[in-house]
């Protein structure tokens, strides 16, 4: 009996995990970036964030991040974050800045599964956080099963 339970359980398992699915949605994608924010009002500007606003293939997005902020040692950017609506996980990533870095700027390349917003958040080692969204439209997403 415990072979015919092993046997179910294992060609359960790929309808289980994708009832999950596949994508984070609009509540996943302000959750994260609630959680990056922790309580923090953020200002939308100093932020530039580019990316192309259409985007042939979404595998690898070419993605720059500036933020307008000096870099002094009592006042500079320390992180910057990167959030996606639509992707498995919405927060990409967060970088790490001091002021040794000279310049508040990350460049980096993103999956995008399909066509959705972006945003980035720059805080500052006074607390204060900056915000940039956009919307991009992907035609061939990124991040999707085969069926």
């Amino acid at each position: 009996m415990k072979r015919r339970a092993a046997l179910v359980s294992i060609a359960l398992a790929p309808v289980v995990w994708g009832a999950r699915g596949a994508h984070a949605d609009e509540a996943d994608f302000d959750k994260a970036m609630r959680s990056f924010l922790a309580g923090a009002k953020p200002i939308e500007s100093r932020v530039t964030l580019r990316i192309e606003p259409l985007v042939d293939n979404g595998n690898s997005v070419p993605v720059t991040v500036a933020v307008d902020h000096p870099m002094a040692a009592d006042l500079h950017i320390r992180e910057i974050a990167l959030f996606n609506e639509k992707n498995p996980q919405p927060d990409i990533a967060v970088f790490q800045l001091t002021p040794m870095n000279g310049r508040a700027e990350v460049v980096t390349r993103i999956r995008l599964a399909g066509t959705q917003r972006v945003a980035a958040i720059a805080r500052a080692s006074d607390g204060q956080c900056y915000l940039r969204t956009l919307d991009v439209i992907v035609t061939t997403a990124a991040c999707v099963e085969m069926d």
